[in-house]
């Protein structure tokens, strides 16, 4: 209403002033060097207004075209993003289906315009690295990274799980370790640094972690005790292999109480040094393992130890038989021991006692030859028969056949 009212005042105001004006228009002279231009001042204000006129209707034009333009822009965008969203769908059910081929086309197909780009590469990195194709993956993996800009924690976290499938473990644990840098509780990392240190035996960097892991209970308490004992052991063949029996016996006397009272690491240690030929120290990391804490893993070593005292060692037995009861374990170590030092009563004796408590083909054999050094040869017949039955009997194929042969 207010442009109307105005246009009504312009227009009477020419009416009235009009007339008026027309013998009073003045005169305007526009000289150059080589045009002159003459009109009045009425002429001036309409081209002038003319002008306007015609600039107000370019930028009017000029203003509808990019309006234009940008609708057709975001309408084209849209069906790219659109069209993104569905590819992505499809392809999170292609990698439940394991159809890696066209995993990777939809994820890296219209990648740009997904609701999370880098997303949609990683993934598709991860699938090329599945089919094999190294040069694919690279570029995934540079596209990637350019998106994500400052967050490049899930751009180099894909790239070491890449680097691991491709059995590319000394990459790997370098990538790691940067990683560890970066974010040193972070569960995937924690992860894929566990698997680089156990493939590249990095078993002090292993150790280094396992605090971290159980800070944020990335194990429970029985899996972690088992990597610490895997770390350990690992070290413990590292120093082997580096300066032999010496080297071991050195690192183990610098190890905390903690680690030393441990009979899992102790029948290792004692193990390492049996096989290089250091039975009395073997012996002495046995025994006073067993006097702290009973542990059949140790008493399964004592009869390995050779040239050592062995009085000592069945008198420890004999404590332990009062204490815990004549096990078949420790019936069968003594008479083991026994054996070795020539005492054949006294393994007759220990032998019988464990299997009278269940039967074992080895203490069988053992029995056997025992009584032959005592000039028993019925008896040891008869042990050898009765040991032959119980193995036929523990493979029923066998004992079947022998059955459909005597019939």
């Amino acid at each position: 209403m207010l442009k109307i009212l105005l246009l009504f005042v312009v227009l009477i105001a020419g009416i009235i002033f009009g007339p008026v004006l027309a013998g009073h228009q003045g005169y305007v002279l526009i000289q150059t060097d080589n045009w002159d231009i003459e009109t009045s001042v009425t002429s001036l204000v309409i081209m002038f207004v003319l002008l306007q006129l015609v600039l107000i209707f370019l930028g009017w034009c000029y203003r509808r075209f990019i309006g234009t333009s940008s609708k057709a822009y975001s309408w084209f965008s849209f069906r790219k993003r659109n069209r993104a969203r569905k590819q992505t769908r499809l392809a999170l059910m292609k990698l439940a289906e394991g159809d890696f081929k066209q995993v990777e086309k939809l994820m890296s197909r219209n990648a740009d315009y997904a609701e999370q780009p880098v997303v949609n590469y990683l993934l598709a990195a991860e699938a090329a690295q599945q089919r094999g194709d190294e040069f694919r993956v690279q570029q995934y993996l540079e596209r990637a990274a350019e998106l994500a800009d400052t967050h490049q924690l899930p751009v180099d976290i894909t790239r070491v799980r890449i680097l691991l499938a491709q059995n590319e473990n000394y990459a790997a644990r370098t990538a790691v370790d940067d990683l560890l840098n970066q974010a040193p509780r972070h569960p995937e990392v924690l992860r894929l640094a566990q698997t680089a240190y156990i493939r590249t035996e990095a078993w002090q960097a292993l150790l280094d972690i396992l605090p971290s892991m159980q800070k944020i209970a990335l194990h429970s308490d029985d899996e972690l005790a088992q990597l610490r004992q895997q770390a350990y052991i690992g070290i413990m063949g590292q120093k082997m292999s580096e300066n032999g029996c010496e080297g071991l016996k050195t690192w183990w006397k610098g190890q905390s109480r903690k680690i030393q009272h441990d009979n899992a690491l102790r029948a290792v240690v004692a193990e390492h040094l049996i096989e290089c030929n250091d039975p009395d120290t073997a012996q002495t990391i046995i025994l006073d393992g067993l006097k702290r804490h009973y542990d059949e893993r140790l008493i399964l070593l004592l009869p390995r130890l050779k040239k050592t005292d062995a009085n000592v060692i069945l008198k420890v037995l004999n404590s332990l038989i009062k204490q815990h009861g004549p096990t078949p374990l420790l019936n069968s170590t003594v008479g083991q021991i026994a054996m070795h030092q020539g005492q054949w009563p006294e393994a007759e004796t220990a032998f019988r006692n464990a299997l009278k408590q269940r039967p074992d083909a080895h203490d069988f054999a053992w029995l056997a030859d025992v009584l032959d050094n005592q000039r028993k040869p019925q008896e040891s017949a008869k042990v050898r028969k009765d040991a032959l039955i119980m193995t036929l009997k523990q493979d029923p194929i066998i004992f079947d056949d022998q059955k459909k042969e005597s019939k």
